[in-house]
């Protein structure tokens, strides 16, 4: 993956003195082979953990052998002080698995008390102030602890990735769009830097690449890549000046940080100014795993981010735009799979999203809300530089990481599927499906007064989501909540 980190996992087996150590050894190298047998590389760290020497020792062999992700494995009950302590010491994200009994032929000699050693781990990590992630049920055998620390994986990138993040910001947001405010103060509590610019910064960067060697070569890129659906030629220059630019701006600013997205002003300057409109440009990048988000959507940003991490492949960023109309859905129940009116919705934006995700129909095209306003009578010009199409049939996931006013980070999921329905619509826009949306529309998005803006990630990945939100802190991470369970404050007349 491009422009995000590898989790280099280390596992280290922590034995109390009264039970046998090799009790500890054993299992973990049956996790080990588990491991192997998933084609999960783990470093095996030989030390097993007795006391806070061995603790130290472990420490060191991780550090040589590059580790920045910690499974500490019980392989018996435990010593709760060295176990949590060198929780503590690594400096990367860590989480705490069980061994189950293996066998009721040998319950003097071999059995390991684990189920009874992570309580005690529970109880002091939290008295060291040490945040671990800690499974479902993080209890059992050697395959099924295997399975637990696959599922960490995920987990530990995204910690991972926004501690080594930087997101670029230019201009300010468009006075219509304040629904995209973006505290700045939790992003430094994830760990995430942030560079706000001004668009005269971006202008300035821009004007300097015109003529610029490289902008010919990826134009030529961009025209390979659109095929047929190249439209607009004549504005394939522009964008290819504007792509490297921001890459360029990069790699020059992103300082102590390793990875890096944008949330870029589009409008309504950006046209008359740049002479285009950056949706290409923008699904160009996201596609890289660098994703864009437009109108300065800084959370947006990082939603993307994530749903990168979690996904291994470029999300979007769309609209929770607009209802779908009564005789479309009735002439399309066939491909509804029980789905009511209002479990549908369309995400749509101007044409941000990466030409992977779009149907044969892809083509780059002006922005017609824009045109209305800024070229209403001659051919497109200013206006051109969308990607639009329709987004192919697919599982995804709805996520947003959002800071309220006052500095609180709240977040939602909604696992769904973009559906096989012609649209009649313009964009790059797909008609999705999510159970109960109208009552996750309500109490949720409208209750929680989250923005318009939804990360949209390919595949169902709700449960990793999920998990990364609590590892980080995320108290409130709310879901669309079946028929069955109400939301707090919802009407239970309805």
């Amino acid at each position: 993956m491009m422009n995000a980190p590898e989790v280099k996992l280390g596992i280290v087996a922590v034995s109390r003195d009264c039970f046998p150590m090799t009790l500890s050894e054993r299992r973990r190298k049956a996790v080990v082979e588990a491991l192997n047998a998933k084609k999960i590389t783990v470093t095996e760290i030989s030390t097993i953990v007795e006391n806070e020497k061995h603790a130290m020792k472990a420490l060191d062999e991780l550090r040589a052998a590059g580790c920045n992700a910690l499974a500490v494995y019980l392989g018996n009950f435990g010593p709760e002080g060295p176990e949590t302590l060198l929780a503590q010491k690594f400096c990367g994200p860590t989480m705490f698995v069980a061994a189950a009994e293996e066998t009721g032929n040998d319950l003097i000699n071999s059995r390991g008390d684990a189920y009874c050693g992570m309580l005690n781990a529970s109880y002091n990590l939290g008295l060291r102030g040490v945040t671990a992630y800690i499974p479902e049920y993080p209890v059992g055998t050697a395959d099924e602890a295997a399975a637990m620390i696959s599922e960490f994986l995920p987990i530990a990138k995204v910690k991972i990735g926004l501690s080594k993040l930087k997101i670029f910001a230019f201009g300010p947001r468009p006075f219509d769009f304040m629904a995209c405010n973006a505290p700045i103060a939790p992003l430094f509590k994830l760990g995430v830097e942030i560079q706000e610019n001004s668009e005269l910064d971006l202008f300035a960067a821009f004007n300097k690449r015109k003529d610029d060697p490289r902008v010919e070569k990826v134009a030529a890129e961009m025209a390979a890549e659109l095929g047929n659906g190249n439209k607009h030629s004549g504005v394939l220059t522009r964008l290819a000046q504007l792509e490297i630019t921001l890459l360029d701006w990069a790699e020059e600013h992103k300082g102590a940080s390793e990875y890096f997205v944008f949330a870029n002003k589009c409008w309504p300057a950006f046209q008359t100014q740049f002479g285009m409109v950056p949706c290409y440009v923008n699904s160009r990048l996201t596609a890289r795993g660098i994703p864009v988000s437009c109108e300065t959507d800084i959370y947006g940003a990082l939603s993307e981010y994530i749903l990168y991490l979690v996904t291994e492949t470029a999300p979007t960023l769309l609209d929770i735009n607009n209802t779908v109309p009564q005789d479309m859905y009735d002439a399309n129940k066939a491909k509804l799979a029980g789905y009511k009116p209002n479990d549908l919705f369309m995400g749509f934006h101007c044409g941000n999203t990466p030409i992977q995700h779009l149907k044969e129909d892809a083509e780059m095209k002006h922005q017609l809300i824009m045109k209305r306003a800024l070229e209403p009578d001659g051919e497109p010009d200013i206006t051109r530089g969308t990607l639009e199409g329709t987004i192919k049939a697919a599982d995804i996931t709805l996520f947003r990481l959002q800071s309220t006013a006052d500095c609180v980070l709240r977040s939602y999921i909604a696992q769904g599927e973009t559906l096989d329905i012609d649209h009649k619509s313009f964009g790059g826009i797909g008609i999705i499906g999510v159970n109960e949306m109208a009552r996750f529309y309500r109490h949720v998005l409208v209750a929680k007064r989250y923005p318009h803006h939804a990360g949209l990630g390919f595949g169902h990945v709700g449960k990793a989501l999920y998990s990364a939100m609590k590892f980080l802190g995320v108290c409130d991470v709310a879901y669309n909540q079946p028929a069955s369970l109400p939301y707090c404050g919802e009407n239970p007349f309805r």
